[in-house]
C-alpha cells in the first residue's frame, strides 16, 4: 500500500510538472498610426514579416484613419495585408485589439467621448476591413477606464488584457489575480480579462515596463510559482520598429482572441471589482500646457455635445435638415484631441506641428462647428431661445450681453432682470422663447460700503479677509446654519499655496494683503475680485455667488513675471530616466488651491467616466514610479462626513490633493523637467475656472451629478425669431441624456443612471413613436419597451442598473409642436 502510495505521488507530481511545463505565450503586434509614427512603407515591411514567420501573430493597435493613407501610400501592401487579415476566426493570424479613433487614455474625458472612441473607430476600420471581428480591448498604454466592460459588450467584445508591460510612462494597471480575472464595472458588467498578474512586478531600473515585457525566465518562474498554468507576456512595438516578432522564434504568439478563447484556463475565475483607483496613472499634472490641453478638449466636448443634442431637438421641432456630416466632422477632431500622445508627449512632433498644434487645431474645428449648429454666430436677434439639453427643468440666472433689457416670456410675460441678466425658466431638454428689448439707463448698483467683504445670496454668507489674502475666512449655508471653512486650520480657504524650488521656500496667497472689489452685487450675484500676489506674481481671483445658484463659482489668473520653478525640486542637472523619484510625481508642493473644511471623519469620492469611486486612499500623495496613486479629477472630487460635504469641480482634467491631515485642493501649476526630461515651463498666464458646492450628506444625497450636468451644460442662448417653448423628453432625477441624435425617422436617446437605485424609472417623450427598443452599442436589438400614452407624451418605465447606460431607439417619431 506504502508502494502505491508513492507511485501515485510521483506519477501525480509528474503530472502536475508536465502540466507547468507548457509553452509559454506571447501577445506581439504594433501600435501607433498616422499621427502618432507610422513610416511610409511599412505595411509592406508588416506583409514580409508575416509570410517570413508563418508562426507569428500580430495584434494590432493602430489609430483607423492610417488606413486611408495607407490605401493611397502603399495600394499594393494595403490589398494584401486586407487579404492577410481576411481570416478572422479563432485561427487568424491577426486581430484588431484597439479600433479607438483617438487611442485615448479613456478616462481623461466624459464617457460619452469613450463611445465614440470606439463607435467612430469601428467604423473606420470597418470601411477598410470589412470582415473585422473585435473580440478583445488590449492597449500598449494604460488606456483603461473602470466602466468600459459595460461598452465593451455593447460593442460586441467578449475580452479584455489590462497587461501595458512595455508602456508604463503613464503608469499601469494594479497587480491582481492570475490567468484570467472576471472584470467587473460599476454596473455589475462582467468581461474575461487578462489582468497584470500579482506575480508580475514592475521591472527594477526601469520606469516604462512590467516584467511581462519579454517573457523573462524569472517572469514566467513567478507565474508558474502563482500557479498560472499557460503565462502570457506582452508587448506591443511601435510602428515603425523593425524588429519583426519581439522575441524571434523564442515563443508560442498568439492573438488575444485565441489565447483567452481557447488557451487560457477559465475554472473558479475570480471576478475582480475594479475601481478607478485600480488604475494607477500618472500625467504632468499642473504643468501649464497639459493644463490647456485639457481645457480646451473640455471646452470642445461639451459644446459639441450642447450642439448635437439641439440639432436633434431642431431637427423634429423645426424640421431642419440632421448635419450628419458636420457632426462627424466635429466628433472626429474632437476623438483625435483625446489622443493619449496629446497629453504624454505635448511637445512632440515638427514646429508648428506638434501635439499641442494639432489639440488647438483640431479643438478649434469642433468648436466651429458646434457654435454654427448653435448659430452662435449670429448676433443681433429680438428675440432668443435659451437651451436647456439636460433632462431637468432648470430656473437660472443668465447673462445677456450689450446692455439692459426688457424681457418678455413666450406668452408676453415680463421676466426679472437685473443689470444684463434675466432670471429664466427652461423646460427639460428642450428651449423657452423670449423677446428682447434693449432699455437705456441703469439699474441701482446696491454694493455695499468699502472695506465691508460680506457676499450673500439666499443660499450663502460669505465672509472675504482681505488681510489674509483675500481668502474666505466663513461660508455660512443659510438652510442649515453650517460653517464650511475649518477656522482651526494653519491654511486657508481659496489660498494659493506651493514651493517655489529656485527660492528654497513655501509660498502663499496669504503672505501679503489682498484687494478687494465687489464687481456686482443685485437681485441676481454678487461678485467679488480679490487681487493679490504670491512668489512677487500677481494673481487675480474672481467669486461669484447666484441667488438660486448652489454651485459658487470660482475663477484664477496668474499673471506670471518670469518663469519660476514649482514643485518639489529642480531636476535640472540630474534627470535620469530610470530613476523612480521625479519632481512632477510629487503634488504637495505643486502650487495649489485649497479648501480645509469642518467636517471631520472625512470620506472623499470622485467621478470617473460613467462611474463615482468612492476613494480608499489614506492620501493622494506619491513621489516615484513605483508608488503612483489614482489622483485623478475629472469633473468633481465630494468630500463628506455623512452629514454635510462639499464638491470640488474643475474645468479641466488635472489632479486633486486630499489626506487625514491635509485639505481638500486642486492640482495649479507645475514648473519644472517632467518626462523624458523636458522642461515643462511657463510660458503664459494661468487660468483656471473651478467651484464649489456645499451639500447635505453624500455626493448622492447632495445631487452632486446634476450640479456637473449643470456645470458642463450650461443654458445656451440662441438667437430665434419668435415661437413658443418646447421640451423633447424629461427623465428620473438621476438620469442623464448622454446623448440625443436622428438616425433617419428614428431618436436615439442614450441614458445614463448617475447614482439612483436599480429600479424602473421613468422616460417621458413629448410625442409617439411606433416602437421603443433598448439597443446595444453595436445596434444589436436587446429588449422592446411598453408605451403608455398620457395627454399627448408618451412615457415608457425601464430599470437601469446604478452607473448604467441604455440606448433606447424610438421608431418613426413625431412630435408634438
Amino acid at each position: 500500500m506504502k508502494r502505491m502510495t508513492i507511485c501515485l505521488a510521483v506519477l501525480l507530481t509528474a503530472a502536475a510538472q508536465e502540466s507547468f511545463a507548457q509553452q509559454p505565450y506571447f501577445i506581439d503586434g504594433y501600435h501607433g498610426g498616422v499621427y502618432g509614427h507610422y513610416p511610409v512603407g511599412y505595411t509592406r515591411f508588416i506583409n514580409s514579416q508575416l509570410q517570413a514567420n508563418p508562426n507569428w501573430k500580430i495584434n494590432l493597435e493602430i489609430e483607423p484613419e492610417t488606413w486611408d493613407m495607407v490605401k493611397t501610400r502603399e495600394p499594393e501592401a494595403y490589398t494584401v495585408f486586407q487579404q492577410l487579415f481576411a481570416d478572422q476566426s479563432n485561427n487568424g493570424r491577426i486581430e484588431y485589439v484597439n479600433p479607438a479613433y483617438g487611442q485615448s487614455y479613456l478616462y481623461t474625458s466624459s464617457g460619452e467621448s469613450m463611445i465614440r472612441q470606439f463607435s467612430y473607430g469601428i467604423q473606420k476600420v470597418r470601411e477598410h476591413f470589412p470582415g473585422a471581428r473585435f473580440t478583445t480591448y488590449s492597449s500598449e498604454e494604460p488606456c483603461f477606464t473602470s466602466a468600459l466592460p459595460q461598452v465593451l459588450r455593447s460593442f460586441g467584445f467578449k475580452y479584455a488584457s489590462l497587461k501595458n508591460p512595455n508602456t508604463c510612462w503613464g503608469g499601469y494597471t494594479r497587480a491582481f489575480g492570475g490567468e484570467l480575472v472576471n472584470w467587473q464595472g460599476p454596473d455589475g458588467s462582467r468581461l474575461l480579462t487578462v489582468p497584470r498578474y500579482s506575480s508580475e512586478a514592475l521591472l527594477p531600473n526601469s520606469t516604462w515596463q512590467t516584467t511581462a515585457w519579454n517573457n523573462s525566465k524569472e517572469y514566467l518562474a513567478s507565474a508558474r510559482a502563482a500557479g498560472i498554468a499557460n503565462p502570457v507576456g506582452m508587448c506591443l512595438q511601435d510602428a515603425g520598429w523593425r524588429n519583426g516578432p519581439w522575441l524571434k522564434d523564442n515563443a508560442q504568439y498568439e492573438t488575444w482572441r485565441n489565447y483567452i478563447g481557447s488557451v487560457a484556463g477559465k475554472t473558479n475565475v475570480p471576478s475582480w471589482r475594479f475601481s478607478q483607483e485600480d488604475i494607477q496613472v500618472s500625467l504632468v499634472w499642473g504643468a501649464q500646457v497639459l493644463q490647456r490641453i485639457a481645457q480646451q478638449v473640455r471646452a470642445a466636448e461639451n459644446k459639441l455635445i450642447a450642439a448635437e443634442k439641439y440639432a436633434a431637438i431642431a431637427t423634429l421641432c423645426d424640421h431642419v435638415a440632421w448635419p450628419q456630416q458636420q457632426l462627424d466632422t466635429a466628433w472626429k477632431s474632437l476623438l483625435l484631441a483625446q489622443h493619449h500622445d496629446c497629453w504624454i508627449v505635448p511637445y512632440n512632433g515638427s514646429k508648428d506641428d506638434t501635439w499641442i498644434d494639432k489639440v488647438q487645431h483640431w479643438t478649434d474645428n469642433t468648436i466651429a462647428v458646434s457654435d454654427s449648429i448653435l448659430q452662435q454666430n449670429n448676433n443681433g436677434a429680438a428675440f432668443i431661445r435659451v437651451l436647456n439639453t439636460t433632462a431637468r427643468r432648470r430656473e437660472e440666472w443668465i447673462d445677456l450681453p450689450g446692455g439692459n433689457w426688457k424681457v418678455t416670456d413666450s406668452k408676453g410675460r415680463q421676466v426679472q432682470t437685473a443689470q444684463g441678466s434675466v432670471k429664466v425658466s427652461v423646460p427639460p431638454m428642450g428651449f423657452s422663447v423670449y423677446r428682447l428689448q434693449q432699455i437705456t439707463g441703469t439699474e441701482k448698483d446696491t454694493r455695499p460700503e468699502t472695506g465691508r467683504y460680506l457676499l450673500e445670496t439666499d443660499l450663502y454668507r460669505v465672509e472675504i479677509d482681505p488681510a489674509k489674502g483675500g481668502v474666505i475666512t466663513s461660508l455660512v449655508v443659510k438652510a442649515t446654519g453650517k460653517e464650511m471653512v475649518d477656522t482651526k486650520s494653519n491654511r486657508g480657504f481659496n489660498e494659493l499655496r506651493g514651493y517655489f524650488y529656485q527660492e528654497g521656500a513655501w509660498r502663499s496667497s496669504m503672505d501679503t494683503v489682498a484687494v478687494i472689489r465687489i464687481t456686482e452685487n443685485n437681485k441676481a450675484r454678487v461678485s467679488a475680485e480679490i487681487n493679490g500676489f504670491i512668489a512677487g506674481h500677481p494673481f487675480t481671483q474672481q467669486l461669484t455667488l447666484t441667488n438660486g445658484q448652489r454651485r459658487i463659482d470660482m475663477k484664477v489668473t496668474i499673471n506670471w513675471k518670469g518663469n519660476p520653478g514649482i514643485g518639489a525640486y529642480s531636476q535640472a542637472n540630474n534627470y535620469s530616466t530610470e530613476a523612480y523619484h521625479k519632481a512632477f510625481y510629487n503634488d504637495s508642493c505643486k502650487l495649489q488651491v485649497l479648501f480645509p473644511l469642518s467636517l471631520s471623519s472625512q470620506k472623499l469620492s470622485k467621478d470617473a467616466p460613467f462611474d463615482v469611486t468612492n476613494s480608499r486612499l489614506e492620501n493622494t500623495f506619491f513621489s516615484s514610479w513605483d508608488s503612483i496613486k489614482n489622483n485623478v479629477i475629472l469633473h468633481w472630487v465630494d468630500v463628506t462626513d455623512g452629514n454635510a460635504g462639499l464638491a470640488l469641480f474643475t474645468d479641466h482634467t488635472t489632479s486633486y490633493v486630499h489626506g487625514k491631515d491635509y485639505p481638500l485642493g486642486l492640482t495649479l501649476q507645475y514648473a519644472g523637467r517632467a518626462l523624458w526630461g523636458r522642461n515643462y515651463d511657463i510660458t503664459g498666464p494661468t487660468e483656471v475656472n473651478y467651484a464649489i458646492v456645499p451639500h447635505k450628506g453624500n455626493w448622492e444625497t447632495g445631487a452632486i451629478p446634476n450640479e456637473e450636468a449643470r456645470w458642463c451644460e450650461p443654458l445656451q442662448v440662441l438667437p430665434a425669431t419668435g415661437g413658443k417653448d418646447f421640451s423633447l423628453l424629461a427623465a428620473d432625477d438621476h438620469w442623464q441624456v448622454s446623448a440625443l441624435q436622428i438616425d433617419g425617422k428614428d431618436l436615439l436617446i442614450r441614458l445614463y443612471n448617475a447614482g439612483g437605485n436599480n429600479g424602473q424609472q421613468q422616460l417621458s417623450f413629448n410625442g409617439k413613436a411606433a416602437q421603443a427598443v433598448i439597443e446595444q452599442l453595436d445596434g444589436q436589438a436587446v429588449e422592446t419597451l411598453q408605451q403608455r400614452q398620457t395627454a399627448g407624451k408618451t412615457i415608457i418605465r425601464l430599470a437601469i442598473p446604478r452607473f448604467g447606460i441604455r440606448t433606447i431607439r424610438l421608431k418613426n417619431v413625431i412630435v408634438n409642436n
